[in-house]
This record gives C-alpha cells, structure tokens and sequence, in this order.
C-alpha cells in the first residue's frame, strides 16, 4: 500500500461549511508544494534567495493529508503551487493521489500553476490524472526580455511546455504581470497571441510582497489604464464569468478571446474572497496582503488526530481578515515579509 491509498482524511461532507468571521464561504485551496524555483523574476524574489531546509517542508503525505482535510471540509477547487511546483521530488506521485477527490466527486477541480520550464516533459501525466486547467506565468515573448525578467531563463522551453500542454488537451491560460518599464508596449501582443492559440489572458498588477532589489513603485502600472488603452482599438465587453480566482473577464471582440485583469492594487476584490493558502511549511495564510498565519505543521507533527487538525483549520479560518493593505508607495515597506514565492501565488 503507497500513502496516497491510504484513507487519509476523507470524512463526509460536514453540515457546516467552512466559512470565514464575515460569512464568506471558504472552498478554493492554494497549497503550495516548493519554495524552490528554477527562475529568479525579478518582481517575485530576490536574486539570491535562501531556500528552506528540507526539514522544514512538509512531506509529500503530509500535504496530502492536509489538502485532503480541507477538501473534507468543502473545498472544491485545489490549486497546487510554488515556488515552482514541478521542481519537486515526487510531485507526480502527490498529484495522482490527490487526484483520487476528482474520483470520488469530492473535489471539483484540481489545478496547477507553473512557470512552463518543464512543462514539456509533465504535460501528458497532468492530463492523465485528469487535470483539466493550468496556469502558465508568461510575462513576454522576447528572448531578451525573458531573460533578464527571469535571470536567465530561456523562454523557448516555456513555449515548448504550452505546446506540450495543448497537444494533451489541457486548458491553458496565460498569466502575465503587468510591468511599466519592461512589458507594457507588449501587452495588447501578448494578448493577441495568445487569443490566437485559443489561450485564455490573465494580466496582473504587480504587488508588494517581499524585499527585492527592484522598486515596485517605478514598476507598478494600473490596469484601469492598460483596458482604456485596450479599449481604443478593441471592444470590450465584461462577461459574468468566475473561474474561482479574482479575475474579471471581458470577451474581446476582435480577437475572440477572453481577457482577465486581477486588481489588488486599483480595485480590491476581497469582498467575495474565498480563497486561502497554505505555504510548503504548512502555514495557513487566510489572505495575501496580511501577515496572519496558523502553524499546521506544528499541529500535524505533534500528533494531532484529524479532528484535531480540522478545529485547527477552522480556528485559522474564523480570523481571516476582512480584506489586504495594498498599496504603492514610493519608499513604502512590502505588505508582508515573505516572498510570493514563499506564500505560493
């Protein structure tokens, strides 16, 4: 018997769902499995980064035992993350036991969200669990560019994995952060591209999260501008779509895509939040842009039952705050200390 046949936490639906102080139900999961990455963007960590020591990480059956508790108490939608999550040590073998809740009807969606550098070569067995979606971060279609957004990455591998992606029938939406000084005359190309390869479009204002080198205030551009901008030469039209994330969608016309725009730093999204994350450590964090946190490492590693681990999960998510503090100052200290590597996207 592996681990992941085990009956790891698969109690039955709870009567109550797991809801937050402010009656926002709680039911998408962001869990990372890795701090670790095979890039640098410049926006997301430090050059130089110091990554965790291996005891400190969850185990690939500990993360299993906790995202199997939050799908017990109704989490619907699980979305593994990073650092980048296919640079971890067995990762497949966590995702096709994960992907036994997709079975049993308990889980909605398992998803991914990955970088695209080893894409390729993973693309086929993420069908073959049944993954539907992915996410894949692509800022520019420049080499350069690419390059020096990600210290030496090469972004052939990245376009290589979406093709992988596509060809094993996966969904593939592109995530691009919006930056002033490197991508912004990109963008509507970016866009069009990626409407041509019948891909979805997310763009993403960039946030205060970490100490970088760069400075984010000389970086940051509003996404009400990059719409208006769009919205000269293409027609906009906002589609009452939600993919569980904090998107909004419009249907652009001429290139019959659909186009999102993720807005922390413009127009807060936290009054509909349903979203947690739960960082390779096992931190529970309830919201992105605070600094609250409840240790289920701790809990699991003292040898709680699982009772015991779901009280404290839903003790965690009884605080989660009302809404985040972003904002872009020039001089003005991140949000939060960690890095959104380490908070996993």
């Amino acid at each position: 018997m592996t681990p992941y046949d085990a009956p790891l936490l698969q109690p039955a639906r709870p009567a109550t769902p797991l809801a937050d102080g402010f009656g926002r139900s709680v039911t998408y999961l962001r869990l990372s499995v890795t701090d670790r990455c095979d890039l640098r963007c410049v926006y997301c960590m430090a050059e130089h980064m110091t990554f965790l020591p291996k005891a400190e990480v969850l185990s690939l059956e500990e993360l299993d035992r906790l995202a199997s508790a939050f799908i017990g108490l109704g989490v619907k939608k699980l979305r593994i993350t990073g650092g980048e999550p296919l640079v971890r040590k067995g990762v497949m073998g966590l995702l096709t036991g994960l992907s036994r809740h997709l079975r049993s009807g308990a889980l909605d969606e398992l998803t991914l969200t990955t970088n695209g550098t080893r894409l390729a070569d993973f693309a086929p067995e993420l069908a073959a669990i049944g993954m539907k979606r992915i996410n894949v971060s692509l800022d520019t279609l420049k080499p350069d560019l690419f390059r020096t957004l990600t210290r030496g990455g090469d972004v052939a591998k990245v376009l290589a994995g979406i093709d992988a992606a596509q060809a094993a029938g996966l969904q593939v939406k592109i995530n691009a952060v919006a930056l002033r000084d490197d991508n912004a005359g990109e963008l509507h190309e970016l866009v069009a591209w990626a409407h041509g390869r019948g891909l979805d479009m997310t763009l993403i204002e960039t946030m205060p999260l970490g100490e970088i080198e760069a400075d984010r205030t000389d970086q940051f551009l509003s996404l009400e501008d990059v719409r208006r901008e769009f919205a000269s030469f293409w027609t906009l039209t906002d589609l009452p779509l939600s993919t569980g994330g904090p998107a909004r969608y419009v249907h652009v016309a001429e290139t019959g895509g659909r186009l999102g725009f993720i807005t922390p730093m413009t127009h807060n999204f936290c009054e509909g939040c349903n979203r947690v994350r739960v960082t390779c450590t096992g931190t529970l964090h309830t919201c992105l842009g605070q600094d609250d946190a409840t240790d289920l490492r701790e809990v699991m590693r003292a040898g709680a039952d699982d009772a015991a681990l779901i009280t404290a999960i839903r003790g965690g998510i009884d605080v989660k705050p009302k809404g985040h503090d972003f904002h872009i100052a020039r001089s003005a200290a991140p949000a939060v200390a960690r890095h959104m590597s380490t908070t996993g996207g």
